[in-house]
């Protein structure tokens, strides 16, 4: 078996499939879902920023969710669009290197973000005459900067085991980018130690510890929804919490097939295209399509274009 040197330079990524009709048709629908998805985050972003009407906590974490969904729709899907119209599917060791930290941290920041947001939802159905004693503008930064803070420092570990691997099997990374566990697979030293530290990470740090954090929010959220005498106060309080369940359900259970579910053929792929790319797209639709504030902001804005 021939072995290459990680100072080779470069890396072949694969791609989605080697069909030429299949990529051609792939390329057009990835073009469309990213472009709508920086559209539609960077709408939502905009109205966060200039409409004092959402200069509230949850908004604000939208707002840097929005952030995420755009850089990381950006991080992953760029090799699927340069890699057709340069024909070219080589990315620098370097590149991909940062590639797989970027989405890293990006995944780690998203989950902790939502984890943030259920803790605000917690506090505004459980806890609404302190809301916004809790929920102050300190609380929010020190939340979102928790968060951005965490999601970079909590990839470096496992990043920093795969650095130190000096020989591969191939070359070709059977994947559209640069993630951890395809390159695990053409790594010729021990990866037992990179082994535990992805497990870790991905088992406890990354998924189990926002998770159980956010399952802990939604047990007081059900349970006081639960002691709400009346059908329509039920109601409006799960109203509130209904599109963050939503994407929370949708985030992890992409995540769990794609890192620890079996290793079907193609799974993989699949489960890391809608992460990378239906999700970030969804994301805005879900926290807009029956938000009433977000509709009235859009009106506004839109008066104020006119």
């Amino acid at each position: 078996m021939e072995m290459f040197r990680n100072n080779a330079t470069i890396f072949i990524i694969r791609g989605i499939t080697d069909d030429p009709q299949l990529q051609v048709i792939i390329f057009y629908l990835v073009l469309l879902i990213y472009l709508t998805t920086l559209t539609g985050n960077m709408t939502f972003l905009l109205l966060v920023c200039f409409d004092h009407h959402l200069h509230t906590p949850m908004y604000i974490f939208l707002g840097n969710l929005s952030i995420v969904d755009m850089l990381c729709s950006t991080t992953t899907q760029q090799n699927v669009l340069l890699s057709f119209v340069m024909k070219d599917k080589s990315i620098s060791y370097i590149a991909c290197m940062a590639q797989m930290y970027m989405f890293g941290s990006l995944t780690g920041h998203e989950l902790l973000i939502l984890t943030a947001m259920s803790y605000d939802r917690y506090v505004a159905i459980c806890r609404p005459l302190l809301y916004h004693n809790i929920m102050n503008k300190r609380t929010c930064v020190l939340l979102n900067c928790a968060c951005w803070t965490w999601g970079f420092l909590q990839v470096m570990p496992p990043l920093g085991v795969f650095y130190t691997f000096t020989c591969y099997s191939s070359m070709v990374i059977n994947h559209f980018f640069c993630d951890i566990l395809p390159l695990m697979k053409i790594c010729c030293n021990d990866t037992s130690l990179l082994h535990t530290f992805f497990f870790i990470e991905c088992s406890v740090v990354i998924l189990s510890i926002p998770l159980i954090l956010t399952i802990i929010s939604y047990i007081f959220i059900i349970h006081n929804i639960l002691n709400i005498r009346s059908s329509t106060g039920k109601r409006k309080a799960f109203y509130t919490c209904s599109s963050h369940l939503t994407v929370v359900i949708l985030l992890y259970t992409t995540l769990f097939s794609q890192y620890l579910a079996p290793d079907l053929k193609d799974s993989t792929k699949l489960s890391a295209l809608f992460n990378t790319a239906a999700v970030p797209l969804l994301n805005p639709l879900i926290y807009s399509l029956k938000n009433k504030d977000v509709k009235a902001a859009l009106r506004r804005n839109l008066v104020l274009l006119k």
